[in-house]
């Protein structure tokens, strides 16, 4: 009886802390920086490294004029940008980067209270918020050969147009946004985060799975809901935008309903919306549903009984 240790919770502790989790992050985002390079040119590392350093600088200044203890260090909003930057076509303009790298920081982590405090992923907000803002500059994708704006594989299979084969698809030889391109270097990402334990394995599964197979459903083509699942930024939203800690519920239950309600939505807005792309609205919209998801899944403390 000696041995027992008496302690204030939480018992299960682990050695990672914010800035090891974060860097493991931007470990698992290098596949896809360096495949956009490659594919849509030296203009992608302009996009991403604009949206990391407005970013960080961003974060500096608004700690800096409100007294807060400064936060940069953490890496939290490194990760904000090149999620950000990624999500991007190459041919972004760079003060539309700039417009929407801060809107991140500033008005959906820092003004509601910095990590931990804010409702809503800084970088999948942003990029709706520059979506609605400037439609007609972020539309659409980069073209791989010229960089000049050309359709996407949605907005292709939606017109009924030519499309890339399959492997053009995996390797990310067609349009579209600098981290979303190559599947498999996303894949990479996404068996190193869950090797590090950074992220459960079933929330990308779960999200990608429900859109091919509602896609499959509806449409009866195993091609088109292939399509579905490898030519917009699903992947790269699942496997990095999803998995975020603070705006996605804690229990694990949890995490499945609010990736069921990601594919979901994300397949309604492909089918039935005016936007060929909805992983970010979809992520946005289950945000805000995190809390509810969590208080319904949360476990009953021991002998509760009720509501009450």
């Amino acid at each position: 009886m000696n041995k027992l240790i008496v302690s204030s919770s939480p018992h299960i502790r682990t050695n990672n802390d914010t800035p090891r989790i974060m860097l493991d992050v931007i470990i698992a985002l290098i596949p896809a920086l360096i495949a956009g390079t490659i594919i849509y040119g030296i203009r992608s590392l302009l996009v991403v490294f604009t949206c990391v350093l407005t970013s960080v600088v961003s974060e500096f200044l608004f700690n800096l004029a409100t007294k807060r203890e400064q936060s940069v260090f953490d890496f939290t909003a490194i990760i904000t940008g090149l999620i950000l930057g990624l999500s991007l076509h190459a041919n972004a303009p760079v003060w539309q980067c700039v417009i929407g790298s801060a809107f991140a920081i500033i008005v959906v982590k820092c003004l509601f209270g910095g990590l931990g405090a804010n409702f809503a992923n800084p970088a999948a907000t942003a990029r709706v918020f520059l979506l609605v803002c400037f439609s007609s500059t972020l539309a659409g994708g980069a073209n791989p050969v010229d960089l000049k704006a050309g359709a996407t594989p949605l907005e292709q299979l939606a017109n009924g147009e030519k499309l890339p084969d399959l492997m053009d698809m995996l390797l990310g030889n067609r349009g579209g946004s600098i981290g979303e391109a190559c599947i498999i270097a996303l894949v990479i990402g996404f068996a190193y985060l869950v090797f590090r334990r950074v992220i459960h394995f079933e929330t990308p599964l779960i999200m990608v799975a429900t859109v091919f197979l509602l896609t499959l459903i509806v449409t009866g083509d195993v091609n088109t809901a292939l399509y579905h699942v490898l030519g917009g930024g699903l992947v790269f939203g699942a496997v990095f935008m999803a998995t975020d800690y603070v705006t996605t519920p804690i229990t694990r239950t949890g995490k499945m309903i609010f990736a069921f309600g990601c594919g979901l939505i994300t397949f309604l807005i492909r089918m039935y919306g005016n936007y060929p792309e909805g992983v970010s609205f979809a992520i946005l919209l289950m945000n805000i549903l995190s809390p509810y998801i969590e208080s319904w899944t949360k476990p009953k403390a021991f002998g509760k009984r009720g509501s009450k």
